[in-house]
């Protein structure tokens, strides 16, 4: 793969990769527009995504960073997303191009005072992996192989003009109005800094890992502190490959439900018993073992359930308040999804849209054992998202619904959703974490 031997750090020099990226964006349009002279719309439209999807992507990988990371986040929106944008920015979740080797050299530098030779016995200045916000190589020392992830140059000093940058395509994807958007920004741009701390990192690595590690058929990597700063992580070299790849050749269905198993019993365990979660959960950030673990990497990007919104969360997966109209009611505002200056048309509206959406977004709560690899149960998603992506009585609407804490949370269980169902894990014990 081609390496980057400079990245864009000033506003300056990212806005115009940005604008560019728009020009080649508006092209596309102009040639949709021909092409529905001669094809159909479907055909035109198919190729006007495809072509944005692709440029859009080839621009954001360039500046990498927090732009490159929201494309990322975006790719697990696999109900409201074309697939051409799916397919393309999931590309950012661990294939992207990697800093050359002298800008490693230099990047180490910088970040660490010393040279990686000075650190290790041994290092490889060419990446193994390179995603939106850092890059790994393989390194050793005292025998042991490490894995030493790297930031790239400038993340960190990005991020607050990187999502201004994108935010009016976010606003306008998403239906979100100005009044009021704000504070989902703002929780973005707060986990966006997180995520670029490697000092946090590190201990909320170690934290999750010894609070988890009794979970069976789950692996993590011991992280070394003292071989790692604020923008640079060394740990246990892990051996497998990504779940992306495994569930490419698996047929064997035991197999994936061990690691179904464990992977629900692990998101469960957190959100239910340490309030606290793993809310990145895509594939680049799972590998398999080859005797069938399930190994966790990458807690950079951590959210922690406050009670106040822990409590009507869950209440609204239960059955029995979801069939109780005025205590349904009640815990959307307590959720900040109804607000008290609603007009009476959107408090019905927006109470029997979500009444809907969480009908059927909660149904693997509901039962003893669930089987995640029906596709009949992710079609209906996919067939809600897109129902109410082309309501034009939404449209009118202001869609600034709920509490920041939705972002992740839901981020969280749809990405967790999309692994159960890629791993094709069925008869999974719901409740199992109770139990460990």
């Amino acid at each position: 793969m081609k390496t980057i031997d400079k990245i864009p750090v000033s506003k300056i020099q990212r806005a115009s990769k940005m604008v560019s990226t728009g020009a080649k964006v508006g092209v596309n349009y102009l040639k949709y527009y021909g092409d529905k002279l001669t094809k159909t719309e479907l055909e035109a439209k198919d190729r006007l995504n495809t072509n944005n999807a692709s440029d859009i992507y080839d621009g954001l990988k360039q500046l990498k960073g927090s732009a490159l990371k929201v494309a990322q986040m975006l790719s697990m929106e696999k109900s409201i997303m074309p697939q051409a944008y799916v397919e393309k920015f999931s590309l950012a979740q661990f294939s992207v191009p990697p800093l050359s080797p002298p800008l490693v050299i230099k990047t180490f530098k910088k970040y660490f005072g010393k040279t990686p030779n000075e650190l290790y016995d041994t290092f490889n200045a060419t990446s193994v992996n390179a995603a939106s916000i850092g890059q790994v190589h393989i390194a050793e020392k005292d025998g042991k192989k490490l894995a030493v992830k790297i930031q790239y140059p400038g993340v960190a000093e990005s991020i607050a003009s990187d999502l201004a940058m994108v935010k009016p395509i976010a606003m306008s994807m998403f239906n979100i109005k100005g009044k009021g958007s704000d504070k989902y920004f703002k929780e973005v741009e707060d986990k966006l800094v997180e995520e670029t701390n490697y000092i946090l990192e590190v201990e909320q690595s170690k934290q999750i890992s010894e609070a988890c590690l009794h979970i069976p058929n789950l692996k993590f990597p011991k992280y070394y502190e003292e071989l790692s700063s604020d923008r640079i992580i060394t740990m246990d070299y892990m051996e497998g490959e990504h779940l992306s790849e495994f569930v490419a050749h698996n047929t064997d269905e035991e197999t994936a439900n061990i690691l179904g198993q464990a992977l629900w019993d692990f998101y469960m365990y957190q959100i239910h018993n340490l309030k606290k979660v793993h809310a990145d959960p895509h594939p680049g950030n799972f590998l398999i073992s080859k005797d069938a673990k399930l190994i966790a990497l990458d807690f950079g990007c951590m959210k922690i359930i406050p009670d106040e919104f822990y409590t009507p969360y869950f209440d609204l997966a239960n059955p029995l308040h979801m069939a109780d109209p005025e205590y349904f009611q009640n815990k959307l505002y307590e959720l900040e999804i109804l607000r008290t200056d609603d007009t009476a048309d959107e408090v019905i509206f927006f109470t029997e849209m979500f009444h809907e959406m969480l009908s059927l977004f909660t149904q693997p709560l509901h039962a003893e054992t669930f089987d995640f690899s029906n596709p009949e149960f992710f079609g209906k998603i996919a067939e809600l998202g897109q129902k109410y992506s082309n309501n034009t009585e939404l449209r009118k609407m202001n869609a600034n619904r709920g509490s920041k804490h939705f972002i992740y949370m839901n981020r969280t269980f749809f990405g967790l959703y999309n692994l159960m169902f890629d791993l094709k894990a069925n008869h999974i014990q719901i409740n199992n974490f109770h139990n460990l």
